[in-house]
């Protein structure tokens, strides 16, 4: 299977476990503590399947740089979390950053 797509599986799966997380009030919700348990599972076994093809920094950079920017939006958009100009251009950043590891460096497999 493509890695890349393996690791946006990886990606989606973790955004679900840490949803579930802050559903879960503390694991005191046992379907949210479920949800976290199953997200953060199969995303790091998904990860672990895209490492097999991609380099270590690319996989792992890309991960956590999307986890944060699918955080952020599901912040806002699910529980009303406020993004500050400040905050933005840190999110910015991070997806050049992304940008940078995939298109620009060496370190990507093209």
């Amino acid at each position: 299977m493509n890695p890349y797509a393996l690791l946006a599986a990886g990606i989606l799966s973790e955004l679900v476990g840490t949803t579930a997380l802050k559903l879960s009030d503390g694991f005191s919700k046992p379907l949210p503590t479920l949800g976290v348990l199953v997200g953060y599972g199969l995303a790091f076994y998904l990860v672990s399947l895209t490492l097999e093809e991609l380099p270590l920094g690319l996989v792992y950079g890309t991960w956590a740089a999307l986890g944060i920017v699918g955080v952020t939006a599901i912040g806002i958009v699910a529980f009303g979390e406020q993004l500050d100009p400040a905050g933005a251009v840190g999110v910015a950043l991070i997806v050049a950053g992304v940008y940078c590891i995939n298109v620009v460096s060496e370190m990507s497999v093209h």
